[in-house]
């Protein structure tokens, strides 16, 4: 599975794909799912693109969204805190 639950935060495992000619969320790779950006990872471009991109899906503030493993690596694990909107991918809480 590549999202948990930790109380009211949802926690990501994510294998960026950065220079995609899109963003948004792609398929399921063993217990990742690939999120593909347009931003190529320069400068930390890419995983500032990486936070707005999911505040914005998930109805958060940036502040909300924080990278907790992989900041110089495709592989991520992601914490939002308190999101507002679920994709359908993803289900609610237990």
């Amino acid at each position: 599975m590549f999202y948990t639950w930790d109380g009211d935060d949802l926690v990501l495992a994510l294998r960026v794909q950065p220079r995609a000619a899109g963003d948004g969320f792609a398929d399921v790779i063993g217990n990742e799912i690939k999120l593909r950006i347009t931003t190529p990872p320069v400068g930390g471009k890419a995983n500032r693109h990486v936070i707005a991109l999911l505040a914005k899906t998930f109805k958060v503030a940036r502040a909300n969204v924080s990278i907790v493993k992989g900041k110089t690596a495709r592989s991520k694990c992601v914490r939002i805190h308190r999101p507002t909107v679920l994709p359908g991918i993803i289900s609610p809480p237990p």
